[in-house]
């Protein structure tokens, strides 16, 4: 197995460029309206070579369910996809949602793809369902573990992954296949402070998501490095966070591709989940007062302008949380403007790959 040395430079990323801190991409597979999924799917093949290209640390996929917009379902699919179509890049998901999951699975999973792409594989763990409660029940057919599970499930995965269960244990003699020299690092995904405090008592990276619960971001990363205890995997903490920006020729234009994604999170928080609509049809929407005011709450917590704007903005985001790392996401509609988005902040950054 790798060392614990080995383990935490993988976790630890490199920043590049003029960039203080390293810079990664959150993706969703975005599906846009007029677009297919299997389109979306090339988009993300397409961004993938470029953050490569353009010099990002790493590239995340998320898993969600019962979500139009939403083409990354299977992360370990994606991530096998996308590995075969890079060669540097750092690979993960961000994350896997273990409550709908057999430990095992997912670490025979995420060893296949570690054994696949040695070194460039990461396990994030969230332990929300990322999805509505009829379909987490079909995902689980009848298994009665849910989120208040979590910590028992990611020992089990652990000791699968590691493959040191106790003697005794009633999977003592089981084995996650393959299992190589080398395991993926497991980082803990959370919106909230229970994820930070299990982080921090296992002595694991963790990652927030900011770009969902702003207000929970700073509260969550003081827990968790007030609480963290040093580990065979990390000596001292280290903190990611998911930050929704977008970048275009001035912040007009970013705002008016922003707005489409804060249509489709408004659909999704109604129960009315779909593909991200068009800034035309954002522009157009009869927004109610209580709407209205979602959607600027929204776009207030987003990153956008022309991309020196966004790297200064990205910059007091990450003085103002001590983040280690930013992880930045565009889920806006179109592909074109989505790329161009991510490749402007790394030239606002200087990235050079």
């Amino acid at each position: 197995m790798s060392s614990p040395e080995d383990r935490a430079e993988e976790i630890r990323g490199r920043a590049a460029g003029t960039a203080p801190a390293p810079l990664s991409i959150l993706d969703l597979a975005t599906v846009g309206a007029g677009y297919s999924p299997g389109e979306a799917l090339a988009a993300t093949t397409e961004l993938a070579r470029g953050a490569e290209q353009w010099g990002y640390h790493r590239f995340w996929v998320a898993e969600h369910h019962g979500m139009p917009g939403v083409a990354s379902s299977t992360p370990a699919v994606l991530l096998a996809h996308l590995g075969a179509h890079t060669s540097t890049l750092r690979l993960g998901s961000g994350g896997v949602m273990l409550p709908n999951h057999a430990p095992l699975a997912v670490a025979e999973q995420f060893g296949l793809l570690e054994a696949l792409y040695p070194g460039r594989i990461d396990l994030g763990l969230g332990r929300a369902p990322g999805t509505d409660q009829a379909t987490a029940r079909a995902l689980r057919q009848g298994r009665t573990d849910g989120p208040e599970d979590f910590p028992t499930q990611l020992a089990e995965l652990t000791h699968f992954l590691d493959g040191d269960f106790p003697d005794g244990h009633p999977y003592a003699r089981l084995s996650a296949v393959p299992q190589g020299p080398s395991r993926p690092p497991v980082w803990l995904l959370g919106s909230s402070g229970f994820s930070a405090r299990l982080a921090a008592r296992l002595g694991l990276p963790f990652a927030f998501a900011h770009h969902f619960s702003a207000q929970n971001t700073v509260p969550a990363l003081d827990l968790y490095r007030e609480e963290f205890r040093p580990s065979a995997v990390l000596e001292k903490p280290y903190a990611l966070i998911g930050v929704s920006a977008v970048a275009a020729d001035g912040e007009a234009a970013a705002v008016r591709l922003a707005r489409s994604a804060g249509l489709a999170m408004l659909r999704l928080r109604q129960g009315r989940p779909g593909l991200i609509p068009t800034p035309a049809e954002a522009e157009a929407y009869p927004y109610t007062e209580v709407e209205a005011e979602f959607l600027e709450s929204w776009l207030g917590n987003v990153v956008l302008g022309e991309p020196a704007r966004v790297a200064e903005g990205l910059e007091a985001l990450r003085r103002r949380t001590g983040a280690d790392e930013l992880m930045v996401t565009s889920h806006i509609h179109g592909h074109e403007a989505r790329l161009r988005s991510y490749r402007l902040i790394a030239e606002a950054y200087g990235l050079t790959g």
